[in-house]
């Protein structure tokens, strides 16, 4: 990898974000000091002219070795911005637009013929406590503040905070789990994973109630045959064991193996009846 590279990489890791943090900073009308926010202006824009020239670099390299296009500019943004970035800011996209089809009532992802398992039942007390505790919190530090400048920080952060549980919620609603007719299901956490399970992959699939402790994803066991749990609301409904072990992304872009996965519906029976008895063609 060029030092080129390695800069642009560095950019997109860290000085972007910091340019985020000055937009909080501006949108809630706190002004820095004018050679600060001069520094911090031309640190930003010397970053994207490098971060462009790479792109452009590495683009133009791509289109002479015979790449199409799309493919040559997939394969520079691949190679300038790391994986974590690109990921979350594809997270922020899709989340966001997910918000249209919440107002909608649509779903993203789901065919004529195909069974739609939402998974949102134990989550959704949750979400809209704690929007409802952002809202307090939001007037209660309006209150309690005596300093313009911070409130008006605290204000912009906590109208961000209430947008991204919004966003992912109606996210998890617009992106269910998807049962196709052959029996290929498709198991989702929103926009953070996505996995498909081809029905040949599958050796046995039941309704199985468990409350294991971990993150959204836990991993456990050995890597080629461990066990992975897609944990909503602290719980998971389904489990499913396969002929073999099946390659999955976490959140963030890192790859594992799992070859027994459980996950959470609201409709468990329904799912797993789907996917033992696939449709006839």
């Amino acid at each position: 990898m060029s030092a080129a590279v390695r800069a642009a990489r560095l950019a997109a890791a860290v000085v972007i974000p910091g340019e985020l943090v000055l937009v909080v900073c501006l949108a809630a009308g706190l002004r820095p000091p004018g050679p600060l926010l001069v520094a911090a202006e031309v640190l930003v824009l010397g970053a994207l002219a490098l971060e462009a020239g790479v792109l452009w670099s590495l683009y133009a390299a791509a289109r002479a070795g015979g790449a199409r296009p799309g493919a040559a500019r997939r394969e520079a943004v691949r190679a300038a911005v790391p994986e974590q970035v690109r990921r979350l800011l594809l997270h922020e996209l899709r989340a966001t637009a997910s918000l249209g089809r919440w107002a909608l009532r649509r779903r993203y992802g789901v065919r004529p013929g195909d069974l739609a398992a939402a998974y949102t039942g134990p989550q959704t007390a949750m979400m809209y406590g704690l929007l409802f505790v952002s809202v307090i919190e939001t007037v209660a530090l309006a209150v309690l503040i005596p300093w313009p400048a911070v409130h008006r920080v605290m204000l912009v952060l906590d109208v961000y905070g209430v947008l991204v549980l919004l966003a992912l919620h109606a996210a998890c609603v617009t992106r269910p789990h998807v049962v196709r007719p052959d029996g290929t299901l498709r198991i989702r956490y929103g926009a953070l994973f996505d996995l498909t399970v081809p029905r040949e992959a599958v050796a046995s699939v039941r309704v199985e109630r468990r409350y294991p402790e971990g993150r959204l994803v836990t991993l456990s066991g050995e890597d080629g045959d461990g066990v992975l749990d897609l944990i909503v609301g602290s719980q998971t409904t389904v489990t499913l064991e396969l002929h073999r072990p099946l390659e999955f992304r976490r959140p963030l872009g890192a790859r594992a193996f799992a070859r027994t996965i459980r996950f959470h519906a609201d409709d468990p029976r329904a799912l797993v009846s789907a996917v033992r008895q696939p449709a006839p063609p």
